[in-house]
Parts: structure tokens; C-alpha cells; sequence
């Protein structure tokens, strides 16, 4: 075990570099001056189309706009936003909290123009069922020549979207907030029962298909969202006095450090990108591939939903938590991290049932994101071996769960940080390329709508 953390380590260290921070901050602040500031010039309209205003149900596709949104929240509403704000702060103090907003700002104007891409270059199967994402628009929008890029993120996207994180946290949640010292089997078996509970609940859904799937995220991801968001705040609420000095403390250590923890600067900016987009995941390429599903005729419309996830998910869902874990005090106790410190900061207020209102939440969120995750991998795994085996990759993708439930944590964020930022590297590359052709559709798409 010793081992598999020491590889994984060092592998998402390679790949977490500059150059693929500078890819994703830097490319998505190019988004978002390219096109005018567009996610907050247009965000009124794009609640429009999420309400539904604009459906049609002869538009081609095979969900909602707003079952798109839900599918693509329901994998990045997750663990990364109870437990990831919480490694998060515990690796690089508070201040990584500002670079996580940072990442979801400029998040919001590259999920614009990956998402927008998604349907201008989607393709319909033998079937009839539609499919986009990054591997379509990298070969139909830069070419054939162009296709082994497209192939590296499918590779790396069947792995990235393995439900080890939310697997890993939520058998670790039940372990310590279920049965706190409480010896009823061995940690393993625990864990192992838990996963064999896992994969029952979660095929029953999986295998359903892209319409189960949005259609049961369009109904959890609303309630979890408020759920937990009334639980922070009432903490919040109680430790009033304390939610200002933590927000001034996030903005000074965003520029200075942690002294606690002896972060640098640097050090800082790249754990809160990290976190960040493993939260949004904007530029990873995921969300792509639920909105190429959507039922609609205009590209733009769907980059337009697409960028409000950003926002959701990392500038209001993590603030919350990061809020809870500072206003507490407990993000000062090296001792413990993750899901651990999530629930000591509710129980430290909700003595007694803010562990069982955080269980809560911590089923919801993650099993919204284990019915998300397997339709990206099968999309990934159908690209790269053909459609008629994309069903194969959900027997994988389960057989996952047992595995993830005894690993380490640290081996599990290390691997998918790793993988998510080798999945950037086709996304953003493609999205750079063909973004003069998402501008195109952008000004043909807002000429129309002022006719």
C-alpha cells in the first residue's frame, strides 16, 4: 500500500505541473475575455433556457436541458465537496479556498465552450442515440490526424471516472460516523459489505441508461443541494460572528501562505486548482458528455446551461463547507482530514445529528455521482473498442466499487488528480483550437434570439 501511494504521488505531481495549470486557468480566463465576459452577461438567459422556456420535443437528443445540468451536477455535487473542500484546506490552509472560486470562474466560461462544442460536433449511432464529448469534437472538428487525442481522453477518461473517491469516502463516512469505535466487524469487512450494498443500489440505476440517469439526478440533485445547504448554514448561522473573519482569512492566505501548514504560494494555487477541478470539473471534459445528450438544435444554448454548474457546484456548494470546516476551528487538526473533518465541524454544532444530517447528505451526494460517472465511462469505453461493447464497461466500473472501498484515500485523489489532468489536456487543447468556431455560433446563436 506503502508503494501504490508513493506511485500514485509522484504521478499526479507530474502531471499537476505548470503547464497544465497554466492550460486550464489560463485557458479559461482566455475564454472568458474572448467571448466578452459572456458567463456574466448572459447568466439571466441561461436560467431562461434551464427553465425550460426553450424545449422542444422534436429538437434531437436524449434528455432535457435540465436533466443535462442535473446529470453533469450529479457527478460533480459530490464528495469533492464535502471531503475535497476538506483535504483541500487541510493540505493548503484556507487560502486554497480562493483559488478553488478562481477556478470555477474562469471554469464557467471554459465549460461554455466545451459543452457549446459538444453539440456542434455530436454523433447519432446505428440506434439513433446521440452522443458528444470531447472525443467527437476532437476528430470531427480538428480532423482524423487529430484522433489519437481524442483517444488519450477516452483512455484516460474510463479510469478518471472510476467511483474511487466517492466510494473510498463514503465507506470511510459509515465506518466513522456510523459506527464510531464501534468494533462490529473488521474495518475491511465493513468496507467490503458496504461496496457489495454499493453496487445493488447503484444498477439498478446504471444500467438504465442516460434517460434513468437524468431523470433520477433531476430529482435528487435539487433536495441534496438544499439539504446540505440549509444544514451549513444553519452552523453557520450559529457561529455568525466567526463567517466574516473566515472569509478576510481566505483572502490573506490565498496571497501569503499558510504559516500553520507551511504552504508557499505556489504550493497553495496548484492545491486549490486541484481541488477545484476536481469539484467542477470544467475542462476535464465530463460534463461535455452528459450535455451532448441534450435535446436541443442549438449549441449554444447548451454551453449556456452548462456554465452555471461551475458556480453551483464550487463558488455556493464548497464555500459552504469551507465556511463550516474554518468557522469551527477544526481544519487546525492535522490529526484528521476528509470526510473526518467535514463531520467533526457539524457534530462541533449539530452535537449528536450533525453526524446522521452529514450521513445524509453524504449518501446523496455520493451515489448521484456514482450514476453519473459509469455513463461517461461507458461513453469513453464505447469510443475506443465500439458502441455494440459500451455495456461491458459498466461490469467494470462495479466491480470497482470493492476495490475502492480498501484503499487509501491519499492513493485515490493522488491517481484521479493525476488522470483528470491528463484528461485536460485533449479538452482544453481541442477547446483552444475551436473556440474562433464556438464564437461563430455564439454571435449566429444571439442574432437569432434578437429577431
Amino acid at each position: 500500500m506503502t508503494n501504490i501511494e508513493t506511485i500514485t504521488r509522484q504521478f499526479s505531481e507530474f502531471m499537476w505541473g505548470y503547464p497544465v495549470l497554466i492550460l486550464l486557468i489560463g485557458g479559461g480566463l482566455y475564454f472568458l475575455i474572448y467571448s466578452g465576459m459572456l458567463p456574466f452577461r448572459h447568466i439571466g438567459h441561461a436560467l431562461r433556457v434551464l427553465s425550460g422556456r426553450y424545449n422542444d420535443p422534436n429538437d434531437p437528443g436524449e434528455i432535457s436541458h435540465y436533466q443535462a445540468v442535473s446529470t453533469a451536477l450529479a457527478s460533480t455535487i459530490g464528495m469533492g465537496n464535502i471531503s475535497g473542500v476538506a483535504v483541500a484546506i487541510a493540505i493548503g490552509g484556507p487560502g486554497a479556498i480562493f483559488w478553488m472560486w478562481v477556478s470555477a470562474i474562469v471554469g464557467a466560461a471554459t465549460q461554455y465552450f466545451t459543452c457549446t462544442l459538444s453539440v456542434m460536433y455530436r454523433w447519432k449511432d446505428k440506434d439513433g442515440n446521440i452522443h458528444g464529448g470531447p472525443m467527437y469534437f476532437i476528430t470531427d472538428g480538428l480532423g482524423k490526424k487529430w484522433k489519437p487525442l481524442a483517444i488519450l481522453f477516452s483512455l484516460a477518461g474510463m479510469i478518471g471516472v472510476l467511483p474511487l473517491f466517492q466510494v473510498n469516502q463514503l465507506t470511510q463516512a459509515i465506518r466513522e460516523i456510523i459506527f464510531p469505535g464501534k468494533v462490529l466487524y473488521s474495518a475491511n469487512g465493513i468496507n467490503l459489505l458496504t461496496g457489495a450494498v454499493i453496487v445493488i443500489f447503484s444498477s439498478l440505476v446504471i444500467f438504465g441508461g442516460v434517460r434513468r440517469i437524468g431523470s433520477v439526478a433531476g430529482k435528487i440533485v435539487p433536495a441534496m443541494t438544499l439539504l446540505y445547504f440549509l444544514s451549513a448554514i444553519i452552523i453557520l448561522i450559529d457561529k455568525r460572528d466567526l463567517v466574516l473573519p473566515s472569509l478576510l482569512l481566505i483572502f490573506r492566505d490565498a496571497f501569503t501562505g499558510n504559516a500553520v501548514l507551511g504552504g508557499s504560494l505556489g504550493q497553495v494555487i496548484i492545491i486549490g486548482v486541484r481541488r477545484g477541478t476536481f469539484s467542477h470539473e470544467a475542462g476535464i471534459g465530463t460534463s461535455a458528455m452528459a450535455h451532448g445528450a441534450a435535446r436541443t438544435r442549438e449549441p449554444a444554448r447548451e454551453g449556456l446551461v452548462a456554465m452555471i454548474e461551475p458556480i453551483v457546484d464550487t463558488v455556493i456548494v464548497c464555500t459552504l463547507t469551507a465556511l463550516v470546516v474554518i468557522v469551527t476551528g477544526v481544519w487546525k487538526d492535522q490529526s484528521i482530514n476528509g470526510i473526518t473533518m467535514t463531520n467533526a465541524a457539524f457534530e462541533s454544532v449539530l452535537p449528536g445529528v450533525g453526524r446522521y444530517i452529514l450521513m445524509t447528505c453524504v449518501f446523496l451526494f455520493a451515489f448521484t455521482t456514482l450514476f453519473a460517472y459509469p455513463y461517461y465511462g461507458s461513453k469513453c469505453f464505447g469510443y475506443v473498442f465500439g458502441e455494440s461493447k459500451r455495456k461491458y464497461y459498466n461490469y467494470i466500473y462495479l466491480g470497482m466499487v470493492l476495490l475502492a472501498c480498501v484503499v487509501s484515500i491519499h492513493s485515490v485523489i493522488n491517481l484521479v488528480d493525476g488522470i483528470f489532468a491528463l484528461m485536460a489536456i485533449p479538452t482544453m487543447t481541442a477547446g483552444l483550437l475551436l473556440s474562433g468556431k464556438v464564437m461563430r455560433e455564439t454571435k449566429r446563436y444571439f442574432g437569432l434570439m434578437k429577431k
